[in-house]
């Protein structure tokens, strides 16, 4: 990346200035090299003078009129120099720095952007995790493409990912789940039946009381069993929540089942490791986690007083799980309405000899709908919540996609159905699909009319001289990807795209690519050159956040 290339100059700066006795190296590592935030700053700016002046009691200004002078040797990227305010350094680097980038792209393709920088660290990510309780809701929508497009950065970044479901096939839920199956399956037959106080209440529940006449007739009529009412419930409603998965593209390398935590008795040797720790007591016949030893205001209970573990245990229990099979970073996405539970699990893993700050956790807020500016309440299949199939067949995986990634993922989405339909420049995901599809259609029109879309090498890429040229933008793809990844931060990358998506509208707005009477030939070369590195950028883009980047619309 130029950054870094810009960044080995500024070191050796540096070093030489240490080695001349001009300043110490107590600055080393401290100092930054950036881009600034405002126009005419310079294509990048640096702090080093600032810094050291505070470390060698001297005057900023003074060392920056020093480093000015080391930088200023440079002949491979650096054009200007100017010293502002207290003591920045302001870097203008050559244009045919900038032009030099498109050689890159042609040779990368689509791999340009991706990167080795999490040098293949074995990353865990766990996400969706919904209870097979019901059809997924909107909310397990967004951390479903939350989850999956923080695993696809980490790919192109070079981390080593593993993708986790966490099947919640065990506990009280179940129970209730399979209750009001065994009720409808009574009621479907016009037999008397008791519904549980807090069922659930979806059309899909008679559906799968249904299927479940269709296959036994009214053989369950007398069971007081109801595994079999849940084991039905838990396989038809898994089946659907993998379908409306599928239709994401997202796939799991694991699931992990929550009953397999009680078969191989991990439930039970978390709590007798605690206890041999001082760290569980009985109070009130329910067993209690001393978390009040451990930084937090209150002890816990991770044993109801009916036997029943609380849902703090078994997640305690998963948590050690992950880190014995070893993994570098260990990444839970999860809903915000776990932001009180997350605190007891991290203990329990501190507790039990594992470094919590391996564990990074990613809270997102929930979606609301809106249609001609009324929010959408209600499900067509009469659950209490919108599903995301219904969402999909309503305005297509993309936009799905797209919205659920608009917003930093601890910020409430509204997701405006109207707008997501449009196909006009308002709608987002319209406007920087286009960008690639308007993109394409460039080239095609200069294959039409015989015009050689030369190699960059061959190309005369100096031509590239408006100030409205994205170059710039397309330098700095690989440390958006970068900066994406590592802070688990999705939005950047949906942000970059409708910026790149401005940028190439306003250009293209001002300066015509192809016009045999009014441009020259190897100026259209040149643009063509640059319309197809911008085309890869938006294809490489929309490719890693999992989205189609169509030819044509």
């Amino acid at each position: 990346m130029i950054i870094e290339q810009l960044l080995e100059i500024v070191e050796s700066c540096f070093k030489t200035g240490v080695n001349e006795d001009k300043w110490s190296d107590r600055a080393a590592g401290k100092y930054s090299v950036e881009v600034p935030k405002r126009e005419g700053q310079g294509d990048f700016s640096t702090n080093m003078a600032m810094v050291m002046a505070g470390i060698e009691k001297k005057n900023p200004r003074e060392i920056a009129s020093q480093l000015v002078e080391y930088l200023g040797k440079d002949e491979t990227m650096i054009e200007r120099l100017e010293i502002a305010g207290p003591g920045f350094v302001n870097i203008f680097l050559k244009p045919s720095v900038w032009q030099k980038v498109l050689h890159t792209v042609a040779k990368a393709g689509d791999s340009y952007g991706h990167s080795t920088v999490g040098r293949n660290e074995k990353v865990l990510v766990e996400f969706v995790s919904a209870n097979p309780t019901g059809p997924l809701s909107i909310g397990h929508g967004r951390q479903a493409i939350l989850g999956d497009a923080i695993a696809r950065l980490l790919e192109t970044t070079g981390h080593d990912v593993f993708r986790e479901y966490y099947f919640n096939d065990a506990g009280r839920q179940m129970r209730v789940l399979g209750e009001s199956t065994r009720a409808r399956y009574l009621e479907r037959q016009d037999l008397p039946f008791t519904f549980p106080e807090d069922g659930y209440q979806g059309e899909y529940i008679y559906d799968i009381a249904q299927s479940l006449i269709d296959e036994q007739g009214d053989a369950l009529v007398n069971s007081e069993d109801v595994k079999p009412f849940t084991k039905k419930a838990v396989d038809l409603i898994f089946k659907d929540i993998s379908g409306t998965l599928a239709r994401m593209d997202i796939t799991f390398d694991n699931y992990y089942n929550e009953h397999s935590l009680y078969d191989d008795g991990h439930i039970d040797s978390v709590v007798k490791e605690l206890r041999e720790k001082g760290l569980v007591y009985e109070k009130d016949d329910a067993v209690w986690f001393k978390t009040s030893e451990l930084g937090q205001e209150q002890d816990r209970v991770i044993i109801k007083s009916s036997g029943e573990p609380t849902y703090r245990l078994p997640d305690i229990a998963y948590h050690r799980e992950k880190f014995r099979r070893n993994f570098d970073w260990l990444i839970d996405v999860f809903g915000s309405d776990h932001i009180a539970t997350v605190p007891d699990v991290l203990s329990g893993v501190k507790a039990l000899g594992y470094d919590p700050d391996k564990v990074t956790v990613v809270l997102h807020q929930f979606v609301t709908l809106t249609r001609d500016g009324k929010l959408v309440k209600m499900s067509t299949r009469k659950a209490t919540f919108v599903t995301v199939d219904e969402l999909l067949d309503e305005v297509g995986a993309d936009v799905v996609r797209f919205y659920f990634m608009m917003r930093k993922a601890d910020s409430q989405l509204d997701f405006d159905l109207d707008l997501a339909k449009k196909q006009e420049k308002d709608n987002p995901v319209y406007y920087v699909q286009y960008g690639h599809a308007r993109l394409c259609s460039i080239l095609r029109r200069a294959t039409e009319m015989n015009i050689e879309v030369k190699d960059t090498g061959e190309a005369d890429l100096s031509l590239l001289v408006e100030p409205e040229e994205l170059l710039k933008s397309i330098a700095s793809f690989p440390a958006a990807i970068e900066s994406a990844a590592l802070d688990l931060a999705p939005h950047r990358m949906i942000f970059f795209l409708m910026e790149l998506a401005g940028e190439l509208h306003s250009y293209y707005n001002k300066h015509k690519v192809i016009d045999q009477e009014k441009i020259p030939l190897d100026v259209t070369r040149a643009r063509l050159c640059l319309v197809a590195a911008v085309r890869q950028v938006f294809k490489n883009g929309l490719t890693i956040l999992g989205m189609s980047a169509p030819e044509s619309m």
